[in-house]
């Protein structure tokens, strides 16, 4: 039914948590320390004029609270509606217990799928878009193997390591959270809106703070960010450059108070330079999933065994995103596929998907070039 003027509108609860938030640039902690001196509701009824006059607000503020937009917020609720996507306020029992522990945590949050993983463990895992291959697995392996256990990974619907740990989730069984910085009518990277369908058909889940209709732009993803690690009791860094983004998310979980973990990188590895300087700053070192698993008091499920590196995990490289090469790309592929540590033959040839008689020629090549070296075991980038 069409809602058109006040009075018509059967204000629900998400109608005033809606209205709160769009009380402009006032913090959210003055607008929750609102709500607990006054009340959701009382607020936006008609307050006396001594009682407004105390709450301290510019005109553009109170114009919000005597008369808030009720046409806008019925038709967000409708587009919500529209997209299939449930709208769960601050006060709601589906709200996540560990965001409202944060600083400026979401009023309202937007979600498609599984709501029932919010109060579920979860362990955030990011890193850089531009992520090496060695990264990409890791994200998968440290992803599949957290699942296993019983834990939700959490990660930005990004590429690169973002959605590797999401795919190592929804391939393993597992259940993932997709927290994205746009409305839920549109998937930001474009090219992942079949990752994201498979991630709310596999039990998973998708949210955002913003309203449907919300495009991407630059400032969100930082205040994205702060809800990935306000979810987790710990964040993860694959991979990272000193100026990642991954960084900001590591940052957020500091100052929630949360654990900060990094996997180490060669020295020559500029996607891994992000995650040595957090380990020089006290983040945990970390080889495998127990090391995160032994640091955090999350109960688990019994019995993983973790094994090494071994052809199991190689094995995967050969999902990591396929190319049809031409014979002009052989050189820049096979780059791709040289690790920054001593990257076997047979790892090369499975993530560059070439024969070997071209691989070994091509290696031959970017060699000559200067551009890795032949090493005991393998070849290592320079």
């Amino acid at each position: 039914m069409a809602i058109n003027t006040v009075s018509d509108i059967k204000k629900t609860n998400a109608h005033f948590w809606l209205a709160l938030k769009f009380i402009p640039r006032l913090a959210i902690h003055k607008k929750l320390h609102l709500v607990q001196e006054i009340g959701l509701m009382k607020l936006f009824s008609f307050l006396q004029p001594s009682r407004l006059a105390a709450l301290n607000l510019t005109d553009k503020q109170l114009a919000a609270v005597t008369h808030p937009d009720w046409d806008k917020i019925n038709k967000i609720i409708s587009a919500c509606h529209l997209c299939g996507c449930d709208i769960i306020c601050f006060d709601d029992s589906e709200y996540p217990e560990r965001l409202k522990q944060i600083y400026d945590p979401p009023l309202v949050l937007f979600a498609q799928g599984n709501k029932q993983l919010l109060s579920e463990p979860q362990i955030a895992i990011v890193g850089s878009r531009g992520a090496t291959a060695f990264g990409r697995e890791n994200a998968f392996i440290f992803s599949r193997d957290l699942v296993k256990s019983g834990i939700v990974v959490t990660s930005g619907l990004a590429l690169g390591i973002d959605g590797e740990a999401h795919k190592g989730a929804v391939s393993n069984g597992g259940k993932t959270i997709a927290v994205v910085a746009t409305g839920l009518d549109r998937v930001y990277p474009s090219r992942h809106k079949k990752l994201a369908h498979d991630i709310v058909n596999s039990n998973g889940l998708i949210i955002s703070e913003f309203i449907p209709g919300t495009i991407p732009k630059a400032g969100f993803f930082p205040k994205r960010n702060r809800i990935i690690s306000g979810m987790s009791h710990g964040v993860l860094v694959v991979e990272a450059t000193i100026k990642s983004g991954s960084l900001i998310t590591a940052r957020c979980a500091l100052e929630q108070n949360r654990e900060v973990f990094a996997i180490p990188s060669s020295i020559n590895n500029p996607q891994g330079k992000g995650c040595h300087w957090l380990i020089k700053q006290g983040a945990k070192l970390v080889e495998d999933c127990n090391d995160i698993i032994e640091d955090l008091n999350i109960p688990t499920k019994t019995g993983l065994h973790l094994k090494e590196y071994s052809e199991e995990e190689t094995q995967y490289s050969l999902k990591i995103e396929k190319k049809n090469l031409q014979q002009g790309l052989f050189n820049d592929s096979l780059l791709d596929s040289v690790g920054y540590e001593i990257t076997p033959i047979d790892a090369i040839v499975l993530r560059s998907k070439l024969p070997i008689d071209v691989v070994l020629t091509q290696l031959t090549i970017l060699e000559l070039k200067g551009l890795i070296s032949a090493v005991p075991g393998g070849y290592l980038r320079t």
